[in-house]
């Protein structure tokens, strides 16, 4: 499990009442969120750590939220039932706010895999978040991440969602919080990636090194990771998951 710091973020805002909501409860009344991830968007934010999720190409009323909802199950998420979901819908006729509570989800199966606040997009965005040569995009919707379970989704069975960015209601996002559990503790590690290089001058090298990290990245190469202070705890991970690095063993 992956989780954000429990310090401020400058990325949420206040809302534009001057409040903003503590903690991961939107409040008994308020509306929160469930977006969820396009098609392979779930394995890009599980392999490199971003600060907020940025969401391109809605429009109308998925982007601001709009007549789209989460409708419950009294066996699943949220067993408030219709009343709940009414609320939601009413709710929802404002749109997103600055600071709202977000669940982020993925499917097939559906599952929770962050939570975050909405937040201001900036002046300028990118069709793609990881590249800064990738044309300008407009209308992204920007969720700032307030915790991360990327490896270790949770079920959110009992759920249906309208459109990607549909109303919460309140009892049914701190049912999926509920799930959760307590943040782990956090704690050192230390991370190597070790490259054969042939070079003529160290510099050469290191320059070299920088280019197979950025055209190959965390799908094809291993990064090794151990506990601080037990290096023989080291495992090898590769696309987010550990990855066996030893051929005798494979045999």
């Amino acid at each position: 499990m992956t989780d954000t710091d429990d310090r401020p973020d400058s990325t949420v805002p206040e809302r534009p009442d001057g409040t903003v909501p503590a903690g991961p409860d939107p409040g008994r009344g308020a509306t929160a969120w469930a977006v969820l991830l396009p098609p392979g968007r779930y394995e890009a934010e599980r392999l490199v750590h971003h600060d907020t999720l940025e969401l391109t190409g809605l429009t109308g009323d998925a982007a601001a939220g709009g007549p789209a909802t989460a409708a419950t199950t009294r066996a699943g998420v949220g067993a408030a039932g219709a009343t709940a979901t009414r609320a939601g819908a009413a709710d929802a006729t404002a749109g997103p706010r600055p600071g709202d509570a977000v669940a982020v989800l993925t499917e097939d199966p559906l599952r929770l895999v962050a939570l975050g606040r909405v937040a201001r997009a900036t002046a300028e965005r990118r069709e793609d978040p990881d590249d800064p040569q990738s044309d300008p995009a407009s209308g992204a919707f920007v969720v700032a991440y307030t915790r991360r379970v990327f490896d270790e989704p949770v079920p959110a069975d009992g759920l249906a969602l309208d459109g990607p960015v549909a109303a919460l209601p309140a009892d049914a996002y701190r049912a999926l919080v509920g799930r959760l559990g307590p943040p782990p503790a956090r704690r050192s590690w230390l991370v190597s990636l070790d490259l054969p290089i042939e070079a003529a001058t160290p510099a050469e090298a290191v320059r070299l090194f920088w280019s197979y990290v950025r055209d190959l990245g965390p799908r094809e190469l291993p990064a090794f990771v151990s506990p601080s202070g037990d290096e023989l705890a080291m495992q090898a991970f590769v696309l987010g998951a550990e990855a066996n690095q030893d051929p005798e063993e494979d045999d």
